[in-house]
């Protein structure tokens, strides 16, 4: 499990802004922005288990990034080049893990250029990446099926960013009990089940 230092509690006036910003008289404090995760590539047996394409392409694919010091989200880059006519969608296959720390979630959204000119929207709305997928059989490797709700093609290139994840901190009721959950086998879908 990756370490997450612990953050003192900091009213938002005890913080400063970068220089530029905002002015304040307080004593100038850095807050840390917490490591929560870990992104890798997936095997290459698991790539062409999931694929049937060269490991070629697994080996091109770059980790997610985030583009500049303030971007909370992390680019997912294109394995390949995809066009996708009016109404068509795709399942794309990342490549790429997360080892996630507990209380995390990654959440998928497409990238805003993307969705606002071009209308692509993810078929789940928001991709959900919990912890423990990096656990499941097929490795947590990361899906996106995207959708083109344009009226024109929709492409993008090889290595270009589709969709950014995000990590987001996550609570639970009162009255959860880690006795009732059942340890993650599967990939997508796998934890729905009829109630």
């Amino acid at each position: 499990m990756l370490k997450i230092e612990k953050v003192k509690n900091l009213e938002f006036n005890d913080l400063v802004a970068p220089s530029g910003c905002m002015e304040s008289s307080k004593i100038s404090i850095t807050p840390m922005i917490p490591i929560v995760a870990q992104f890798e590539k997936i095997s290459k047996d698991q790539w062409i288990s999931d694929t049937g394409r060269d490991v070629k392409i697994l080996e091109g694919i770059k980790k997610p990034k985030r583009a500049t010091t303030g971007s909370a989200g992390y680019d997912f880059f294109a394995p390949f080049h995809i066009e996708l006519a009016p109404g068509e969608s795709l399942v794309i296959p990342t490549g790429i893990r997360a080892k996630i720390n507990d209380g995390w979630v990654l959440m998928e959204f497409p990238r805003s250029g993307l969705g606002f000119k071009f209308h692509m929207t993810l078929a789940n709305t928001v991709g959900i990446i919990d912890s423990d997928y990096y656990y499941a059989e097929n490795e947590g490797h990361i899906f996106m099926k995207i959708i083109n709700n344009h009226d024109d093609y929709l492409i993008i290139e090889e290595g270009d960013a589709f969709c950014q994840g995000i990590f987001i901190p996550f609570g639970i009721t009162s009255d959860d009990y880690e006795d009732e959950k059942e340890i993650r086998k599967g990939g997508f879908g796998s934890t729905t089940k009829k109630q």
